[in-house]
């Protein structure tokens, strides 16, 4: 009859009774295993060798002048206490303790958090299966196999217990595995079944389901919906979510997945990114919510920047508010200029989904006095009017007829709310007021009602017009032929009447722009 094992924890020591002493110690991560060392020999070469040359030792040194018998010997042998540690043993003492019980025989249960760090332990271990059958290097392998790999959700969970298994777990390709297991069940669902991940957490409790939700394999395993994995995905360190993204680029992966993959891993990150009040996301005790420092902020900012896809966003309104809380954390932490400017460009090729909130960009550099970076928008609104004209170039060379942009008007008036709003900034130059006001073609206005009010506005901060406003006033007459702007400009300074006097400069330059 077998002799029963009973395996128990005590505060640093870690015993395995079987009715026999203890004849080796490993220590492990300051934990104490009281074991045997047959069955660890009968499973492990790594063990066997190592308990095999200490026998050796301690038998050439207790070895007396005069010969002993051989039962004297072995009597010595299993008297003596052998002792090993393992100072970087990979997975730590968890992993080793289910080591240890693989060996005495008792069952263990593999699972997605665990099945990387036992691959690892008997590498190490050298538990092969020319050493001993049905050994634990083959029992791991066919479970990352049959199970882990054949679902999304299994795999990055895989994926994470890598990050303090490197290098071994990259050298046995378990990392690279995982990551081409997600992306290849990604790569196979539709994009329409993946919820946004930027949705308000507010309408999903109110909805009380995730609609869109896809099973976590993709085709095979358990698994909840597409909002969930985006959330594992987030808790993931910087180096394998880059090597994440890369593989989902070169595998030229709908760009929407991608781009909603680097949406939410960037949002769990970077403090400040949105502007709205979410509901935390589930915190790990290996990821931080907020990366520790200002530098590793800013390089994760331009890794997510560098990798967005170059196609307009499938959620534009969504896109557009997060790439605007991308941007005014690019300025914070004073980001290179491509980064900046590859956020200001993709954000003027969806210009029209943008809101007045989203216009207001504070400005973060001591060399600009106004309150809100005009020059920024200047910039963005530029990109914006070139993408128009390319377009207008095309349907022109195609001979179509070129009808009013819906998208020139409601930047039109978006502009114009906007000059409304900086209008009242005291250190507001004309001439950038000026310049951004006449930076829309008249396509962009049906009436210019906007203008007008932005215009009061700015001259009702300013007591009397600038000399350079009457100079671009007169300049701009000048030019357009609009001498009646100009005697207009002059008889201003008749007005006694402080209300008619502010209504004829807004006329003179509602009428000029």
């Amino acid at each position: 009859m077998a002799t029963e094992k009973k395996l128990s924890s005590k505060g640093q020591a870690w015993f395995c009774t079987t009715g026999l002493p203890s004849d080796i110690v490993v220590e492990v991560d300051d934990m104490n295993f009281h074991l045997h060392k047959f069955p660890l020999m009968s499973k492990s070469r790594k063990l066997h060798q190592l308990i095999t040359e200490q026998e050796a030792r301690h038998s050439s040194a207790a070895r007396p002048e005069e010969a002993q018998s051989e039962d004297e010997e072995e009597d010595q042998l299993l008297e003596q206490h052998f002792q090993l540690t393992f100072t970087e043993f990979p997975g730590g003492s968890e992993a080793f303790e289910l080591a240890a019980k693989f060996c005495y025989g008792v069952k263990i249960d593999l699972s997605p958090s665990n099945v990387a760090s036992l691959r690892c332990a008997g590498e190490f271990l050298e538990m092969t299966e020319e050493y001993s059958e049905d050994n634990l290097i083959s029992k791991t392998e066919r479970f990352l196999s049959s199970s882990v790999l054949n679902s999304i959700k299994d795999s990055i969970t895989t994926l994470k217990s890598c990050e303090r298994l490197m290098p071994m777990a990259e050298e046995l390709g378990i990392a690279s595995r995982c990551i081409d297991s997600i992306v290849s069940r990604a790569s196979s669902v539709d994009p329409a079944l993946f919820g946004w991940p930027v949705n308000d957490a507010a309408r999903r409790r109110r909805n009380g389901v995730i609609r869109g939700g896809v099973t976590g394999g993709g085709g095979g395993g358990s698994g909840s919906g597409g909002y969930s994995w985006f959330e594992e995905i987030s808790l993931l360190g910087m180096p394998l979510f880059k090597q994440l993204i890369l593989a989902m680029k070169e595998a030229e992966m709908n760009s929407e997945i991608t781009e909603s993959c680097l949406m939410h891993y960037a949002k769990k990150h970077i403090p400040g990114v949105s502007r709205s009040i979410r509901k935390p996301l589930p915190s790990s005790s290996s990821s931080s919510s907020s990366l520790a420092t200002e530098a590793e902020q800013k390089d994760l900012l331009e890794t997510i920047v560098s990798n967005l896809p170059l196609e307009k966003s499938s959620k534009p309104s969504t896109a557009t508010r997060f790439l605007f809380g991308l941007l005014r954390t690019a300025n914070i932490l004073n980001a290179s200029e491509d980064c900046r400017d590859v956020l200001e460009k993709k954000i003027g090729s969806q210009l029209e989904e943008a809101t007045l909130d989203d216009l207001l960009i504070p400005s973060y550099s001591y060399l600009n006095e106004t309150l809100y970076d005009v020059d920024c928008v200047e910039r963005i609104l530029g990109h914006f009017l070139d993408g128009i004209e390319h377009r207008s170039a095309s349907e022109i060379d195609g001979g179509d007829s070129v009808p009013r942009s819906p998208a020139l008007m409601l930047v039109g008036k978006l502009i114009d709310g906007y000059l409304s709003e900086i209008a009242s900034d005291s250190n507001l130059k004309a001439s950038k007021f000026y310049n951004l006001a006449i930076s829309l073609p008249d396509e962009a206005r049906l009436f210019d009602d906007g203008l007008y009010r932005a215009v009061d506005v700015y001259l009702k901060v300013s007591d009397s017009v600038t000399k350079l406003f009457y100079y671009i006033i007169i300049r701009e007459s000048v030019t357009e032929g609009c001498f009646a702007g100009f005697v207009n400009c002059r008889r201003i300074r008749g007005f006694r009447n402080r209300r008619e006097r502010r209504f004829a400069e807004c006329w003179t330059v509602g009428s000029l722009l």
